[in-house]
């Protein structure tokens, strides 16, 4: 719940800027809180930022601490519901059998965080402070870090609550079913079952959060020579370790995706092509798990806190070749296990051969990675359009999309989907930096150029794709 409130309001008051989520309540962020920056596994992906229990001022030599100059100002006032509703009802007819079944689902949640403040530091008076500062490279987070090539940030600025605020999450599920079935044999009496029954779950849970807890904070990169001395990384993201080997020099690290500011279809192309093993492997698996995967990928697409839990399994599994699961909870544990169980039974009777070095757990991260960097209206776009049908009509304008080969979507697919679809796919490639133009009998897209879009487009397709790697033929 937290970890959604914070993701949604840095989406909505920072898209595209430098602010970052706290993902966790037990996550302590001050001022000059030392932030490992992660590397991550594709080149688009964002960075995965661990705070620490150390400040600066931990892990510098020398008894006199930096004592930064502190600002504080009101920021915004902040309120915002989200939430769904879905209904559905089937009636089914059979010989010797007959069923009713409805179901309703809805959920909400609010964030109630109300006046919010910024504290800064005065980053020009941190500058002079640093100068001939060094940091203690023997000391253990610098060792681990250095080892892992990973990169130190210093929170130079963050949101906090100034007066106790709410994070409310309501879910209220219903269901009926009744049938009637018959059974007649010619050696046995008749026998006549009937059943009716009804479920209904509600759920409201309230995540009261005192004043002064950090909801989102931005860091300032720090560039560590051999000798400890560090500069500042004011204008860009771009610090880490220095090195000095026979076969590596320079720094080593990486804190961001490098981004094309307007990317053009050769280089989309390029990418989605270079991606091609992943999706022929996933399309490859037999139709049973293809419709597992998918059916199972697709209700994560409505729980962002869920397969963000997916996501973090995979980046283990990939670096430990195994999955460790007891950290994540037992809701979602429930969700993401159907994927796991594919995974490891694909794996196990190897009914995923190996394409160019390829496996199924690098096509399976390879989607999850996509849609984990979406954000959380471009999910609630994406589970409207997720039936094989749609994900057809998507393949086409992907193809469009990326240049390879005229691919317009007929008229007569568009003009057949539901207004709720329609309004999707347009949100969904809007999000990413596209824009979906009808013209006459066809639907065709093409990225904007008019705005910052960085690799959304890429990520858009590299999602859908995926989606109908496992979609084909279900």
């Amino acid at each position: 719940m937290f970890a959604t409130a914070t993701r949604n309001f840095v989406e909505e008051v920072d898209p595209g800027g430098f602010l970052i989520p706290v993902r966790s309540l037990n996550d302590t962020i001050a001022l000059l809180t030392v932030v490992v920056s992660q590397k991550r596994f594709w080149f688009w992906q964002k960075p995965k930022y661990l705070p620490t229990d150390f400040t600066l001022n931990d892990i510098l030599t020398g008894d006199t601490p930096i004592t930064p100059v502190l600002t504080e100002t009101d920021f915004i006032k902040y309120n915002e519901t989200y939430g769904d509703k879905i209904q559905g009802t089937l009636d089914a007819t059979f010989i010797h059998y007959n069923m009713n079944m409805e179901g309703k689902d809805s959920s909400k949640l609010q964030f109630s965080f109300g006046s919010l403040k910024k504290d800064e530091i005065d980053v020009r008076r941190l500058l002079q402070d640093s100068k001939n500062r060094v940091l203690d490279m023997s000391h253990c987070l610098i060792e681990q870090t250095k080892k892992k090539r990973q990169v130190f940030g210093v929170v130079k600025e963050r949101i906090v609550t100034s007066q106790p605020c709410s994070v409310i999450e309501e879910v209220q599920q219903e269901g009926q079913c009744s049938g009637a079935l018959s059974f007649c044999g010619p050696k046995t009496p008749k026998v006549s079952l009937k059943d009716n029954g009804s479920l209904s779950k509600d759920s409201n849970v309230t995540m009261e959060i005192p004043t002064n807890t950090t909801l989102a904070y931005a860091l300032i990169d720090l560039e560590v020579k051999q000798d400890g001395r560090y500069k500042l990384c004011l204008m860009s993201v771009k610090g880490g370790f220095e090195v000095d080997s026979p076969t590596q020099k320079g720094l080593v690290g990486v804190t961001g995706a490098p981004e094309q500011n307007n990317p053009d279809v050769s280089h989309l192309r390029q990418e989605l092509e270079n991606l091609c093993a992943h999706f022929q492997l996933l399309a490859a698996l037999p139709a049973s798990s293809r419709s597992s995967l998918l059916k199972s990928i697709t209700a994560l697409i409505e729980n962002k806190a869920a397969l963000s839990a997916l996501q973090s399994v995979l980046d283990q599994m990939l670096v430990e070749e195994s999955g460790n699961v007891t950290d994540v909870s037992d809701e979602h544990k429930q969700s993401i296990q159907p994927v796991l169980d594919v995974l490891k039974e694909a794996e196990r009777v190897s009914a995923a051969p190996k394409e160019h070095h390829v496996s199924l757990l690098s096509a399976l991260h390879l989607i999850t990675s996509a849609l984990d960097e979406l954000t959380c209206d471009s999910l609630a776009a994406l589970s409207v359009c997720s039936s094989p049908d749609v994900l057809k009509i998507m393949e086409l304008l992907v193809k469009c999309l990326s240049g390879s080969g005229e691919s317009p979507a007929s008229g007569a697919d568009i003009n057949a989907l539901p207004e709720d679809v329609l309004s999707g796919m347009q949100q969904l490639f809007t999000s990413s930096g596209v824009n979906l133009q009808r013209d006459g009998d066809m639907a065709r897209s093409q990225i904007n150029q008019l705005q910052h879009v960085g690799n959304r487009p890429l990520i858009v397709c590299i999602a859908l794709r995926g989606l109908h790697s496992l979609a084909c033929c279900v």
